[in-house]
C-alpha cells in the first residue's frame, strides 16, 4: 500500500543508514578526537544517497559543536 516513490525514498535512507555504518572512523590522540578518510567510498555513498555536503558531513561526524 506505499507508493512507489514513496518506497523509493525509504530504500535510499536504509542504504544510506547502512553505508554509514560501514564507514570508517579512525580514532587520534588516545580517542579525544577521531578524523574519517576523505577516500572512504561509504561516505561517498552516504553524501550521494542523501543529497549532503561530502566536506561538511566528513567534518561534522567528527566534531560535536
Amino acid at each position: 500500500g506505499v507508493k512507489e516513490s514513496h518506497q523509493m525514498t525509504i530504500f535510499r535512507i536504509i542504504a544510506a543508514i547502512l553505508h554509514l555504518g560501514n564507514l570508517e572512523i579512525q580514532g587520534e590522540r588516545d580517542g579525544e578526537a577521531c578524523s574519517v578518510s576523505s577516500e572512504d567510498e561509504h561516505l561517498s555513498n552516504f553524501c550521494s544517497l542523501l543529497g549532503v555536503e561530502h566536506s561538511q558531513m566528513q567534518h561534522w561526524l567528527c566534531h560535536r559543536k
